[in-house]
């Protein structure tokens, strides 16, 4: 399955538990927005935090999203592999995996 048919996946998935649990999935929305919206960082800065602890927690879905929105704010390769190689430093080996996922995720929307 490409990265796209992943992210497309997922998302399906998501709209189905915001079905569910409505007031939950608002509540986590509302604050995915106020973290967003306010601060010194920029939307970029805060999609390489979010980045960075997708690899070292190991959430594919959640690195795929990530790339896909840092692609919208304007990064770079150069600064997503300056990003992996920072997740990589405080994951270890299994960092080194997503990270993988996360550059071939980046190529592919790319292309």
């Amino acid at each position: 399955m490409s990265y796209r048919e992943e992210i497309d996946e997922m998302r399906g998935e998501l709209r189905v538990l915001n079905k569910a649990v409505p007031a939950a999935m608002g509540g986590f929305a509302a604050l995915s927005k106020a973290v967003k919206d306010n601060g010194p960082l920029s939307v970029k800065e805060k999609e390489y935090v979010a980045l960075g602890m997708a690899v070292a927690l190991r959430c594919e879905p959640c690195i795929n999203f990530h790339v896909e929105a840092l692609m919208k704010a304007g990064a770079t390769r150069e600064e997503l592999g300056d990003v992996l190689a920072m997740a990589v430093q405080m994951s270890g080996g299994p960092g080194v995996m997503y990270a993988a996922h996360a550059l071939a995720c980046w190529d592919e929307l790319a292309a």
